[in-house]
């Protein structure tokens, strides 16, 4: 018999700040981390002028962060997903010893990648006719990620790099879960970092119509109403950057090692949508919701909550709202859309949002949507209102990457 996987420890940072606590806490108040677009300088007539910036930090405490370990590793996905690691295995009481080394895997990755890299290497050969820097390549390689966290914790299993666009860090844990089933693994290290505030992807963004622009015409607004999922005024997404880590473990290992856990990856499913490069098709949507409430063993009507993909443009909300109707008919549990304060950290967005929606079955809190104006072709419960004490057995996350990834799992809260 296949059982749940547990998770046994997470962590993440984000534009909501770079512990835990603080980003929990800001997320129950509803307090947005969007601002000023800082990471690269601003030309004139520049279309993007917001995001949702990671806060600069202090490495010294991490001898693995150390300036000379991170010398050659300039992408700065490298340190934040080393440092979620790190944190999240301290939180799960885990050291990986030699012994437990080839039980561990590892399916942590990234949408983007280390990009900045590349285009550094680009400007160099352009404005000074030197050649790329060695370590560009090994700094663009999307499967470094796992790799490098690979040789900072000495797991030798099974790894792969899970990427599925916007679903990656949901998509991490499916593939962790699918890797404990076959017993290949008995820990997994899972998640995803993102830091995609770089000139080109951020300007590709916008004009592929994905990210948030002013309505022309309209007075600026305060970056912090950017992102407004489900809202009826909403005009796409404020591109974020983060990592987001969640070990998961088998019963048999969590038990015989004494180790405690709270909450189970108890069903998950992943469609593809066959159908268009980034718009969504809602059949196979519908089909991923249904489908991972039905691999948990459980009813629709179980669900207490929804952690909402939402990225705030106008096709994608809607067709999550549409899928959402068709599994639930009128009965669509509360949705929370993260996305409204931490902006959208492509890839690792989903691996940020289950940590906060396991942060709120823990604490039985649902953290508000806000910037909501009710959008009348969408009957949503968003919790708009403000933080919502509301008791969570299970829990469905929704993911949609570009490509027609669809990713969802189900979390239950052990009593």
């Amino acid at each position: 018999m296949v059982e749940n996987a547990v998770i046994l420890g997470y962590d993440a940072v984000s534009p909501l700040g770079m512990d835990l606590l603080t980003q929990w806490e800001r997320a129950k108040r509803g307090e947005s981390g969007v601002g000023p677009l800082t990471r690269f300088p601003m030309t004139q007539g520049f279309p993007v002028r917001i995001a949702g910036q990671v806060e600069e930090w202090d490495t010294s405490p991490y001898p693995f962060l150390s300036p000379r370990k991170l010398a050659q590793w300039t992408s700065p996905i490298f340190k934040h997903a080393m440092l979620v690691v790190h944190r999240a295995l301290l939180r799960s009481g885990v050291e990986i010893t030699p012994d437990l080394a080839p039980r561990t895997a590892v399916t942590f990755s990234s949408a983007v990648g280390g990009q900045d890299a590349v285009l550094k290497a680009d400007r160099r050969m352009i404005g000074e006719g030197r050649m790329p820097h060695p370590f560009t390549n090994p700094n663009a390689c999307i499967n470094m990620v796992g790799g490098k966290i690979s040789i900072q914790t000495g797991a030798t299993g099974p790894i792969t790099s899970t990427i599925t666009a916007c679903a990656t860090g949901v998509t991490s844990m499916i593939v962790g879960k699918m890797l404990l089933d076959q017993d290949r693994a008995d820990l997994v290290i899972c998640g995803a970092v993102d830091f995609p505030l770089v000139e080109p992807i951020v300007a590709g963004f916008y004009t592929m119509n994905g990210a948030y622009g002013p309505k022309e015409g309209q007075l600026p607004e305060p970056p912090q109403r950017a992102s407004r999922p489900f809202s009826m005024d909403r005009r796409g997404f404020v591109v974020s950057e983060g990592a987001g880590c969640v070990i998961l473990a088998s019963h048999d290992f969590a038990n015989a090692h004494g180790l405690p856990f709270d909450i189970e990856l108890a069903g998950w499913s992943m469609t593809s949508d066959a159908h268009h490069f980034v718009a969504p098709n809602l059949q196979t949507v519908r089909r991923a919701i249904s489908e991972s409430i039905r691999d948990a063993g459980i009813r629709a009507a179980d669900i207490a909550c929804i952690n909402a993909h939402a990225t705030s443009t106008r096709v994608g909300d809607k067709i999550e709202f549409d899928a959402l109707k068709e599994v639930f008919g009128e009965n669509i549990p509360p949705a929370s859309a993260n996305k409204c304060v931490t902006g959208h950290c492509m890839g690792a967005s989903s691996a940020i949002e289950s940590v906060l929606a396991m942060e709120g079955m823990k604490s039985g809190i649902l953290p508000p949507t806000i910037n909501y104006t009710p959008d009348p072709e969408m009957t949503l419960d968003c919790v708009s209102e403000g933080k919502r004490h509301l008791n969570q057995e299970f829990v469905l996350k929704n993911a949609f990457g570009f490509g027609g990834c669809n990713a969802c799992v189900v979390f239950r809260k052990v009593a």
